[in-house]
């Protein structure tokens, strides 16, 4: 690879406005002059009023894309550099990915040359570098379980069996669970022993299935003994999360000898504090490709966790293939400096799409099936919407400004408005096809975000509030979300989005199920409406969020500082009444894409903060214990 041509460097200070001033200097190591060009930029610090810059004029600006270009006559000489200041800023910098992401140069014929974007500099205050967020940890028991059962009464052995295998006679089911369960193991850990074996193994233990009805369906137990280990389980998910247990214990008892055994004698008695333990992925801001995705629900399921809500659709673009609109994977997924969608965070000179075929989704319905993990698949709707209104701009009232309301992420008229008819044509045929890929009883459908002051400048949406008496946009918003309960109903499905769908009246309650990502107080309320509630707390179980107040510390920051510690022990059901705790269905870990542009910036904040919330879903409150989660959370796979 060619060293860049270019570089930027930017730097933030406390001083200059209300929000401070970011600096930016482009250098050119390139062997000609630049003269006659632009520079554009992606940073989540945006930009609010073209005016306040110093030596640059502001040419353009779409959610976190800004491009500025130097003064008339202005010119880079070889080994020179150009810089420039904006001081209108919508908010702090408070860490060092609050800076450029990625950055471009469009030369004076009209091309375009990727910049090298550096870490954003502290100026005024110290640049704190990231403390240790995982202590070493202590373990009472010297066993690799995560999440930690709800019992667990055994003793440790002084050796370990090079693999379980099949009592004679076992049945073809559980024969086929250890085969699922041998193949979970290499896929997560290729250059591990496996700890199972599908025949009689020298130096193995037997491993008995029974068949015990009156435990729940996805709880289990397990006997040890010197000769053999009994698996007892009543429904297909509890016997896989036992052999996720007994593969867990066999592989820290042979990784760190020292620290982990396998039990000789006892019992493990488990099932799960909720049933909804789930993990959610936006695609939309960064695509993942497929083999990413699968991989990840081998974690899911190998922490046990149960759902996976696959965030399909933002405004960045859309992911998920429907053959009536192909248009939303070809218009609607390309982002690039002339492509109708423009470059967002981390995408720089090089156009980028992605998305998935049906075919695509149909192998990874069907992995996570095989692993008893149900995929949730979400397209953001009102709101989130620019991608789709690229791509179909015939759903748009004509008559409205294009920018009479901007989204809290900066988006111009980014909501499908509720008085275009032919809006509901087409989402019905879009839950037609998606009905058909995922048999989830759920299709989540957003219903966040969307801007107050959202379609009051539309002519035909003034006429349809006028006629159903309604005012406001989150009185449009439940008019236009109770159409959609409506068409999920007649398909078969139920409706579940963001706790922002019970605005404006929301939708009805019965067969609704809704996020609380604000605080317990809100998912408290919206169980008092009769709403079914999952408790996905951003300020604790967000995984985009940062880590530590370090400037140097990376991640997102508008939900707090949220260390794995406070992860782990942030109970989110808060003081939910006991009346209506029938109504909180579980917890869920939300995976936010904006800043992670590669696989170490994801693998840095994604873990240990999942495993901390699988155990939170998993395991008994009075069960948890930080420093033992500390001890066995470094042998989690990653992505």
């Amino acid at each position: 690879m060619q060293p860049a041509s270019f570089h930027l460097e930017n730097t933030w200070s406390p001083e200059g406005g209300k929000h401070g001033r970011l600096t930016l200097t482009l250098f050119n190591f390139s062997d000609a002059p630049l003269a006659n060009f632009r520079l554009a930029y992606t940073t989540l610090t945006r930009v609010v009023d073209p005016e306040a810059c110093d030596n640059a004029i502001f040419v353009r600006r779409n959610a976190n894309f800004h491009e500025f270009a130097p003064p008339a006559g202005f010119s880079v000489g070889p080994g020179e550099s150009w810089t420039f200041s904006v001081s209108a800023l919508h908010r702090v910098a408070r860490h060092c990915t609050d800076g450029a992401k990625s950055a471009y140069v469009t030369l004076a014929d009209g091309s375009h040359v990727t910049v090298f974007t550096s870490d954003l500099l502290l100026e005024g205050r110290v640049s704190e570098p990231p403390p240790v967020l995982l202590p070493e940890g202590r373990l009472e028991l010297p066993f690799a379980i995560q999440p930690w059962p709800a019992t667990i009464d055994v003793k440790p052995g002084k050796d370990f069996p090079v693999a379980l295998y099949p009592a004679k006679g076992t049945d073809a089911a559980s024969v086929k669970a250890l085969a699922t369960a041998q193949a979970l193991f290499r896929r997560l850990f290729p250059a591990n022993h496996i700890p199972f074996s599908l025949i009689a193994a020298p130096q193995g233990r037997v491993l008995r299935f029974v068949d015990r009805p009156v435990l729940a369906r996805e709880a289990y137990a397990l006997t040890f003994s010197g000769d053999e280990v009994l698996l007892a389980y009543s429904a297909d998910a509890g016997r896989l999360y036992g052999l996720t247990t007994l593969a867990q214990l066999l592989d820290g008892a042979r990784r760190e000898p020292g620290k982990f055994r396998f039990p000789i004698s006892g019992e493990i008695a488990d099932q799960p504090r909720y049933g909804w333990r789930g993990c959610h992925l936006d695609v939309s801001r960064q695509f993942t490709p497929k083999a990413d995705v699968l991989r990840l629900l081998d974690i899911l399921a190998w922490l046990k966790l149960n759902i996976f809500h696959w965030h399909l659709t933002d405004d960045e673009a859309w992911r998920l293939e429907i053959r009536a609109y192909p248009q939303l994977t070809s218009t609607g997924v390309l982002r690039g400096p002339d492509e109708p969608l423009l470059p967002q965070l981390g995408n720089a000179a090089e156009p980028v799409g992605g998305f998935y075929s049906q075919d695509d989704v149909r192998e990874i319905v069907a992995h996570a099936l095989a692993l008893g993990i149900e995929v949730v698949p979400e397209v953001d709707i009102p709101g989130h919407s620019t991608a789709t209104l690229v791509a179909l701009p015939d759903l748009t009232d004509g008559q409205e400004a294009p920018d009479s309301y901007h989204s809290v992420q900066g988006f111009p008229n980014n909501a499908l408005n509720p008085a275009i008819e032919p809006t509901y044509e087409f989402l019905g045929k879009v839950f037609d096809e998606m009905v058909e890929l995922f048999p989830s009883e759920y299709i989540h459908i957003g219903g966040d975000e969307v801007a107050n002051g959202s379609w009051l400048a539309s002519p035909l949406a003034r006429k349809l509030m006028e006629k159903e008496g309604i005012s406001g946009t989150f009185a449009l918003q439940s008019y236009f979300l109770k159409r959609i309960k409506a068409m999920l109903t007649e398909r078969g499905r139920k409706l579940a989005g963001w706790n922002e769908v019970a605005h404006g009246g929301g939708v009805g309650a019965e067969g609704t199920l809704l996020m609380a990502w604000e605080k317990p107080e809100v998912g408290i309320e919206l169980a008092r409406e009769g709403y079914e509630v999952v408790m996905t707390p951003g300020q604790a179980y967000y995984l985009d969020m940062v880590q530590a107040d370090a400037w140097q510390e990376p991640g997102a920051s508008w939900a707090g500082t949220v260390p794995p510690a406070h992860t782990y022990a942030y109970e989110a059901e808060g003081d939910f009444p006991d009346e209506l705790k029938h109504l909180m269905k579980g917890v869920q870990a939300c995976i936010w894409q904006e800043n992670f542009i590669s696989h170490e910036y994801f693998n840095r904040l994604v873990f240990p903060r999942l495993p901390a919330v699988a155990e939170a879903a998993w395991t008994p409150k009075a069960q948890k214990d930080w420093l033992r989660f500390a001890a066995i959370v470094p042998l989690s796979p990653k992505l």
